[in-house]
């Protein structure tokens, strides 16, 4: 199975699905998800879909997520 790389043209990943929170309303300002077929996770600007998907790992994301959850990246948009 072909690795995918950070950068790669959120375009070129073909057959997934981006998810988007239903908190973005539609004022553009979402971070869409999508499950990759190897398990890893992409990212990308809705604003830019053509642009750059940042790629994690399953781990990465879930730890990530759970970080959210709790409250750690608060301090980032205070």
């Amino acid at each position: 199975m072909q690795q995918i790389v950070n950068g790669v043209r959120a375009s070129a990943l073909q057959d997934v699905t981006w998810v988007r929170s239903w908190r973005s309303a539609m004022e553009g300002n979402c971070v869409e998800m999508a499950a990759l077929p190897d398990g890893a996770v992409a990212l990308r600007n809705s604003r830019d879909p053509d642009g750059p998907a940042l790629i994690y790992t399953r781990a990465e994301i879930v730890a990530f997520l759970a970080g959210a959850r709790d409250g750690d990246f608060d301090t980032v948009v205070e």
